[in-house]
């Protein structure tokens, strides 16, 4: 079997044809590039989602933590005269022969069409976008030293897919010191010495990237940003690092499932570690024949997982995302649970095509998959007093969205909810009722005040709600939660 460096030397010969006899093929390879070249500067592409994209497609070994480790540095390592450089560390399982070969190839993914397998990577450029930020991006994996140029290579004229095999400039021991001798190097380094005019920009990614970025992945369970510089005084890049940890409970139930992840931050600028726990309800629908869409034609069901978190969510100070397409999108929905889907982006990444059918197809699912997590969260907690659950009802739609198209799933939520029976009900026995809006009533302060006393003189209330309409439940029959009863349609008993 050939080694690294060898295999190498084998794909320029015979590939590029550099010192062998011309590939045949090397004027549609041309015409490949151009095309590549053509289409990747024509997307504002968000290289760091991307990174992370390429990440979690990554196959990882049994019994290994998947982590993704980024480490921004003044240091110029490549010897390119590169004034930043980043280092993407992850302990993959690493390239393999076929993965180097399709790195040198345009339009050759290992991951087509494994859309269902669960790679969540869209644009078909995969690892290219790194030139979007360097002009010459290395690998150091499974003994790969290799790297690549924007610059058309003299021996072939193509930029971008021709590898070159990399002695030094880095070095395995730059690379380590770098990292920190602390560990063993992970599998995979992805070194990017930085375009000049790219470092502000990419500086800047890395100090707003959201905690609740590894929410909906799968495989990645921990990812960490941090400057290393001789002089740590020059660090401009705000350090983070985020993990989280599932507790599963499959519910098997009209085909989902629950369960609650707990996602925790430790920042350089914090003291203590922030954390923050989600109920995650995971339902799958299946796509609609009218739905389907070219770019999704494998796929045969939806999986819709909305997210409800207890407590102040992660976001670093800044506005929250409410739409997911495994990575977080830019648009704040105003609702307080977050929807994730496998959404058709648009090519910044920052919205879902909210015009797109296949989108509208999963949107129309959404309040189905809101009222059954609901009912879950309300029905299930058997033995817990009726006042723990109020607070859940704060997880209801009830401000609207500055998007139409969300506003509709607002309504229909609404809708379906006014026909569940979810209202608790007073009840001076221990059994938990629960009814739908019509059937219950809100109490004036004053009559409140005559039940309290009533009570206290050992008057028997047991059958108060078995005359016409039930009585709304005291601990949600506050002020606080006007808002949320307007939006049940919840009256006062006398209306």
């Amino acid at each position: 079997m050939a080694t690294p460096k060898e295999h190498i030397d084998e794909i320029r010969r015979n590939k590029f044809s550099i010192g062998g006899e011309l590939n045949p093929l090397m004027e549609d390879l041309h015409q490949a590039v151009k095309n590549l070249s053509a289409e990747l500067y024509a997307k504002d592409v968000h290289f760091l989602m991307e990174l992370i994209q390429n990440a979690e497609d990554n196959e990882y070994p049994e019994g290994v933590n998947p982590s993704l480790e980024l480490i921004i540095t003044s240091e110029d390592i490549t010897g390119t005269g590169a004034p930043t450089t980043l280092l993407i560390f992850n302990n993959d399982k690493g390239f393999s022969s076929k993965n180097i070969e399709s790195i040198c190839s345009v339009g050759r993914s290992t991951k087509k069409g494994n859309r269902k397998r669960g790679y969540i990577g869209e644009k078909g450029i995969g690892f290219k976008s790194v030139f979007l930020i360097t002009a010459q991006p290395y690998i150091f994996s499974n003994g790969y030293q290799i790297r690549f140029n924007e610059e058309p290579c003299p021996h072939t004229n193509l930029g971008y897919i021709t590898p070159e095999w990399v002695e030094e400039n880095p070095t395995l021991a730059d690379i380590k010191r770098i990292y920190g001798s602390h560990a063993a190097l992970p599998t995979t380094t992805i070194i990017l010495p930085l375009k000049p005019d790219k470092i502000k920009a990419v500086k800047q990614q890395l100090s707003s990237i959201q905690p609740e970025v590894l929410l909906f992945l799968s495989k990645i369970k921990q990812f960490s940003v941090k400057e290393v510089n001789e002089d740590p005084s020059f660090n401009t890049v705000n350090a983070i690092s985020i993990s989280n940890e599932i507790n599963f409970v499959t519910r098997k139930n009209i085909d989902a499932d629950s369960y609650t992840l707990h996602l925790s931050t430790d920042e350089a600028s914090d003291v203590t570690e922030k954390e923050c726990g989600y109920y995650m309800w995971r339902q799958k629908f299946p796509v609609r024949q009218g739905n389907q869409v070219e770019r999704r034609l494998e796929v045969e069901e939806w999986v819709i997982t909305l997210a409800f978190p207890f407590g102040e969510r992660l976001n670093r100070g800044m506005s929250s995302p409410g739409v997911y397409a495994f990575l977080p999108t830019e648009m704040v929905t105003n609702f307080p649970f977050i929807i994730q889907a496998d959404f058709v982006l648009a090519s910044s990444r920052e919205t879902i095509l909210l015009d797109n059918k296949w989108n509208q197809g999963i949107l129309d699912c959404v309040p189905s998959a809101f009222v059954n997590a609901f009912n879950s969260l309300i029905t299930t907690a058997e033995d817990v007093p009726v006042s723990t659950l109020i607070p859940m009802f704060r997880f209801l739609p009830v401000c609207s969205s500055s998007y139409p198209k969300l506003n509709a799933v607002r309504e229909s939520i609404k809708e379906k909810l006014r026909r569940e029976n979810i209202i608790p009900c007073q009840s001076y026995s221990d059994q938990k009722i629960l009814r739908k809006h019509c059937e219950v009533g809100r109490l004036t302060p004053s009559f409140w005040d005559i039940l309290k006393k009533g009570r206290k003189q050992g008057v028997s209330l047991h059958s108060l709600s078995s005359h016409g309409k039930y009585i709304l439940n005291s601990s949600f029959d506050t002020e606080e939660y006007d808002d949320v009863l307007n939006f049940l349609g919840v009256e006062p008993v006398n209306s």
